[in-house]
């Protein structure tokens, strides 16, 4: 089922999640294809998480013609204090499912281990050196984009990168994701790149698959624009896409 944009974003719901994951890969290729059509070269972000893995899996596996040697890739959060080598860091997810298997020109990584002021800094310089084709994203379970959970995110931020403090919700999804044993063992505070920076990419596709997603999505999609859903957001995001498979869709 396939809703058409108004001033909104465009919603797609698919049977399941492979489904899903298929056709939000399609139109992601397409993207990238069209960037480096267009200036030779194409910037790319990535969410991490569960959620992704079998978008990012097909997008990666699938032989759909992504010049990845002219491809730019980004992540858009890391714990404060993770180091790469973490299993539960996001420049270990997305090196170990992008870029060793696609090589692409260059990828930038928060440093988790770097002071998170002057890295959200230099992070924020790269940003602005490569304006974003492409920003895959997912919607947490609290409804937060990236790492911007409901008390921080602000859809006004004078900042692209910046420093957060994670919620409790935040942090039971870590857990019950399988990051981390127990709530103690999640870092409180992560670098994020902000919501207006992250939906300010040219195309915005969210992917957004499994039951546990239903409440926020509907939250995200039918709710008020507010920052209590910082996936609301995408309700002013006429330039993006959300991938739903049955599940994330049951409550809309």
């Amino acid at each position: 089922m396939r809703e058409p944009p108004k001033d909104g974003p465009e919603v797609v719901v698919l049977d399941d999640t492979r489904a899903l994951a298929a056709a939000a890969a399609e139109v992601a290729a397409a993207e990238l294809c069209r960037a480096v059509s267009e200036r030779g070269v194409a910037h790319a972000m990535f969410a991490t998480g569960n959620s992704q893995l079998a978008f990012v899996d097909d997008l990666v596996g699938t032989e759909r013609g992504i010049p990845w040697g002219e491809v730019v890739v980004f992540h858009m959060d890391e714990y404060v204090g993770l180091g790469p080598g973490h299993p539960a860091s996001f420049q270990r997810w997305i090196r170990r499912r992008i870029v060793e298997r696609t090589h692409p020109r260059a990828a930038h990584y928060l440093d988790g281990l770097a002071g998170p002021i002057d890295e959200c800094r230099r992070y924020a310089g790269l940003l602005a050196d490569h304006p974003l084709d492409l920003c895959c994203l997912g919607i947490g379970e609290n409804g937060h984009l990236a790492f911007n959970d409901p008390g921080v995110a602000d859809f006004d931020d004078p900042l692209d990168v910046k420093v957060v403090e994670l919620d409790a919700a935040c942090r039971a999804q870590q857990v019950g994701e399988g990051h981390f044993p127990t709530d103690a063992d999640v870092p409180r505070s992560a670098m994020t790149v902000t919501v207006p920076a992250l939906l300010r990419a040219r195309r915005v596709l969210a992917v957004v698959p499994e039951g546990r997603k239903a409440v926020p999505v509907r939250a995200a999609l039918s709710g008020p624009v507010s920052t209590a859903c910082p996936g609301s957001a995408l309700q002013r995001t006429p330039h993006a896409t959300v991938f739903l498979d049955a599940d994330s869709a049951s409550l809309l």
